[in-house]
């Protein structure tokens, strides 16, 4: 389908959308505040209110996510700096530059991250469950391995030798491999092998009985090596990992996107060595080997320590241990469905209801869907999936709402990134069914999370619509806090068939009299309410913004939050992960405070207030949700929505309740400084964890509720009448 002229005429530009002269201090740099909300994460592995498991989680977590910076954002910034791209990031710097600090910091992180796992593997073994070392091997332990390794791990190790007739094998990405140096007995001639440890094999190996005993899988492999190179003398042995460019490119001249995005995911999975990772005290001749096969001009090569793969210690943490993990913690179902009986669209047509996830069930998104599915007098359902996970209930409800007969459209983004073979799957689940399954635009991403039914009632239609801050994904939204917001008001309806539209027919809206779209309005509409702000400020009255969302990147809405500060506006940023905003700076954002929540659950809900001429939180405030975060893709290449709340109950609790619940959270909350370090808050008299308190209390309460009423808690909002 050839593109219309206002989307071709769109460029594409870098992720800071941004082109600097020379270094500018108005920003903090993308990559090294990453680094920083890393940092954030690995601290709470440091957290002595947390269980130890929990601890353990949240180091896991730290490795996964650095291995993903360097596989998607560091291999962009090599692939620039082999292309001798000179683009200069927000902050002036090139991508050279950029990458001398990430390594700096990076490796500071990993030196932290090993330091980190030390003490916590002292913990776990004083708490029964431990990791051994080669050298805490018993001899009955021994024996016990020994016949493990011969009936479970020796039949699927491939040695591979390095010599002129074997050249350097191919490692995968993440691949885990040990090197060996060898003396063939017989005549002293020197080898060197390989032993790729096949992603099949467990990464650590419980030993039998309690307590709980593990030995890495590569620590077996070294230990056990005579009987895999018998004849042989081992001179030396140790582990690396290598991390690939992990990144697919859109081309615009696909002529098939599916075929494309098959081919490429294929291709990643090949993509060149952004990261070397060394076993501490590998000998200097296998380093050497290595770096020669693998470095090459790329890549980063680093001395990561005893554990490669951080990430791996998840799989320590399903050790059925209770006493070592959080309270367990059961979502509710909301009760405003509860009083009509479950009927969804009942509950809905009386009154907008707002959930908060995970506190209330993701199961109250997949009720709607299979009321939908299976309800009759539904003619129509559109919905679109960005991350849906692998478990297929979202999936489910569709297929059987296709089969019944009704017309059924899934928007499924084949971009999104890491679930692209997911999602291919499920859209070609989808099809087989008679699911209409469109893949939305080449170059952009649509992340907007919209459901809309559409259901025969009294000889008309009428539509109902979920918005959501997060996901259609049942795993994720046990752990993320999102918010669901269900509605059958008509201007919302229409506005939201107009967004599906758009997606499956480049249809450009017009008109719209709620929702503000990426890339087409969103920008101009946010822009505009700060300037709304801003002239509330200028005239001597009140002004006010609270905006909470998962990363601040572009330059353009910085500047202009630069412009409220000076200008009097009063900002409170809630931003979890990257900020490149310089706030409390004399002159220049004086005005702008900003905190980062790092907690037993994922801050992910997007959520946007403003005064309006009067401090907040007030009864005529603008709230909105979104699905968009403030970066330039979001609101350039992305399909993203913005909605207003304007049913007042449900005004009252997003506003009343979640965000003030996040402003005034001291538990689990950092304060990002002007030179760019956080400072994590400390409790007051009256300390408040907001995660603790909505597991209390899951469901939204519209009015101004206090905290553990009668027991000197702060009031979580002011009362206030309508």
């Amino acid at each position: 389908m050839t593109r219309p002229a206002h989307i071709a005429a769109l460029t594409k530009t870098d992720d800071d959308g941004f082109t600097a002269a020379e270094p500018n201090d108005r920003y903090f740099n993308r990559e090294l505040s990453w680094l920083a909300f890393n940092r954030r994460v690995l601290e709470e592995a440091c957290n002595e209110a947390h269980p130890l498991l929990e601890r353990l989680r949240f180091l896991s977590i730290s490795g996964s996510n650095l291995d993903e910076f360097f596989m998607v954002r560091v291999a962009g910034l090599k692939g620039q700096q082999a292309q001798d791209v000179e683009r200069r990031s927000a902050d002036g710097l090139t991508p050279g530059q950029q990458l001398g600090a990430i390594i700096e910091e990076a490796d500071r992180l990993m030196r932290s991250q090993q330091a980190v796992w030390s003490d916590l593997r002292t913990l776990l073994a004083a708490n029964g469950i431990e990791v051994l070392r080669r050298d805490a091997i018993d001899s009955d332990d021994q024996t016990w391995l020994e016949n493990h390794y011969r009936e479970q791990i020796f039949p699927i190790l491939t040695p591979q030798a390095l010599d002129p007739a074997h050249p350097f094998p191919f490692i995968p990405n993440k691949g885990l491999t040990v090197i060996f140096d060898l003396e063939r007995i017989v005549d002293g001639e020197p080898i060197r092998e390989l032993v790729m440890l096949p992603p099949t094999a467990p990464r650590f190996v419980r030993l039998p009985g309690d307590p709980a005993r593990y030995v890495c899988t590569e620590t077996i492999v070294k230990r056990f090596a005579p009987l895999l190179f018998p004849g042989y003398v081992v001179h030396g042995a140790a582990a690396f990992r290598v991390l690939r460019d992990s990144d697919i490119e859109i081309e615009e001249e696909a002529e098939d996107l599916v075929r494309y995005f098959a081919n490429a995911i294929k291709r990643r999975r090949r993509g060149r060595v952004i990261r070397l990772e060394l076993e501490t005290g590998m000998p200097d001749t296998l380093a050497a080997v290595l770096k020669d096969e693998l470095g090459g001009a790329d890549a980063i090569i680093t001395e990561s320590g005893h554990l490669l793969g951080i990430g791996d210690l998840d799989l320590l943490v399903e050790e059925d241990r209770p006493d070592l993990k959080f309270p367990p913690f059961t979502p509710r179902f909301p009760e405003r469905i509860r009083e009509f009986d479950g009927d969804c669209f009942a509950a809905i047509r009386a009154k907008d209801i707002v959930v908060q996830h995970p506190y209330e069930t993701f199961g109250v998104v997949l009720a709607f869907l299979k009321q939908a599915a299976a309800d009759p007098d539904v003619v129509a359902i559109k919905q679109t999936l960005y991350r849906a996970g692998k478990q297929p209930a979202v999936i489910n409800a569709l297929i059987a709402a296709a089969e019944a007969g009704k017309s059924v459209t899934a928007v499924v983004e084949l971009k999104a990134r890491f679930d692209e073979e997911q999602n291919l799957f499920w859209a070609s689940a989808l099809e087989r069914a008679g699911v209409q399954v469109v893949y939305g635009f080449i170059d952009w991403k649509t992340h907007a999370k919209v459901s809309l039914v559409v259901r025969r009632e009294a000889g008309e239609f009428r539509t109902y619509c979920h918005f959501g801050t997060g996901n259609y994904h049942p795993v994720t939204a046990r752990i993320y806090t999102d918010l669901s917001y269900f509605t059958a008001d008509p201007a919302i309806g229409r506005d939201a068939a107009q967004m599906f539209n758009y997606v499956t027919g480049y249809v450009e809206p017009h008109d719209m009299s709620c929702m503000s779209l990426s890339p087409l309005t969103l920008r101009q509409r946010l822009t505009a309410l700060i300037d709304d702000e801003i002239a509330h400020a200028n005239a001597g009255r009140p002004a006010a913004m609270w905006a909470k969302m998962n990363s601040l990147v572009d330059p353009a809405i910085i500047d202009k939050l630069y412009e409220a500060s000076g200008a009097g506006v009063q900002i409170d940023l809630i931003i979890r992960g990257i900020c490149c905003l310089r706030p409390q700076v004399p002159g220049l954002s004086e005005n702008i405070r900003v905190k980062s929540v790092i907690g037993r659950f994922l801050e992910h809900s997007r959520i946007w207030a403003f005064g309006a001429g009067a401090p907040l939180p007030n009864d005529d405030a603008k709230v909105f949700i979104s699905s968009a975060d403030w970066m330039p893709r979001n609101f350039d290449r992305r399909v993203e929505y913005m909605l207003p709340i304007t049913n007042a109950t449900v005004h009252d609790q997003i506003l009343d309740q979640v965000m003030v619940a996040n402003l005034i959270d001291d538990e689990q909350s950092w304060v990002l400084q002007a030179d760019g370090s956080y400072i994590r808050t400390e409790p007051g008299d009256k300390p408040f964890n907001l995660h603790r308190y909505f597991m209390t209390n899951p469901s939204l309460s519209g009015r101004g509720a206090a905290i553990e009423a009668g027991r000197g808690v702060p009031t979580l909002a002011w009362p206030r009448k309508r």
